[in-house]
């Protein structure tokens, strides 16, 4: 069963095509790694799963829903929801006010700007669950841009948990990463994907190959080679264009 697709996905500048017929499936529940050397094209096909671009040709589908040609902010809607490279958060606030206020944009609720937040108690209460999800159960009052690299990211994690996604989208989520912190976030995206699919864009190939159900390698905007983490390692083509032997000794 396929939860999420793109069929034929082509994005062009001026005489590059940056995305070239790029056609990928996610079923539910798994996590689907896209690797590929700087430069492949990921970057812009995550712009266009999302919605920061729009596609030249091609289809986008989740859970039977053309995402094509549907603005980021419906895409959201329709159950996906993205992490990007660099963290998205209002530093200077709590952690607690950050998640309250990603789960009032997405569930609706009132919403007085100069007001308090902290006496709705749904909102609170699901702020508090979506911490302590992503490990930061402890951290509610913490100003976001105090907590470490690595609990940034699990809160970025959080904020897109608020809109309850089918397929979330992880744009390098252990870049910068130390040992420790890249343990954790792996351990994360483990139980994330009882809920729901992952696609994962990534450079760190021990995470990839820990998590991965499937892996697609994109090369010059095209998909080179699709398939199970030990189809792609032994896979010659991607061997010499990407992984090396070091990666796959």
């Amino acid at each position: 069963m396929t939860l999420f697709s793109t069929r034929g996905l082509v994005k062009q500048f001026g005489r590059l095509r940056a995305t070239d017929e790029v056609s990928i499936e996610v079923a539910p529940n798994e996590v689907h790694a896209l690797i590929g050397p700087n430069g492949a094209g990921k970057s812009t096909l995550v712009n266009l799963i999302s919605g920061m671009l729009p596609a030249d040709g091609g289809s986008i589908v989740l859970d039977g829903v053309d995402l094509t040609r549907m603005p980021p902010h419906k895409r959201v809607r329709a159950g996906l929801s993205r992490c990007f490279q660099v963290t998205n958060l209002f530093k200077g606030a709590s952690v607690r006010s950050n998640l309250m206020l990603a789960v009032q944009s997405h569930r609706g609720s009132s919403f007085v700007p100069l007001g308090r937040r902290d006496g709705e108690a749904e909102l609170a209460e699901r702020a508090a669950a979506l911490a302590a999800r992503v490990g930061l159960g402890g951290e509610l009052d913490r100003i976001a841009g105090s907590l470490p690299h690595g609990a940034q990211r699990q809160l970025d994690v959080a904020l897109a948990l608020a809109a309850d996604p089918k397929l979330l989208l992880l744009d390098e989520p252990m870049a910068g990463m130390g040992p420790d912190e890249s343990a954790r976030m792996v351990e994360l995206i483990q139980q994330l994907r009882r809920d729901m699919a992952i696609l994962l864009i990534e450079h760190d190939m021990d995470a990839v190959f820990r998590l991965a159900d499937r892996v697609s390698v994109l090369v010059y905007g095209k998909v080179l080679a699709s398939g199970t983490a030990e189809q792609i390692k032994s896979h010659p083509e991607v061997q010499a264009v990407y992984l090396g032997s070091e990666a796959v000794a």
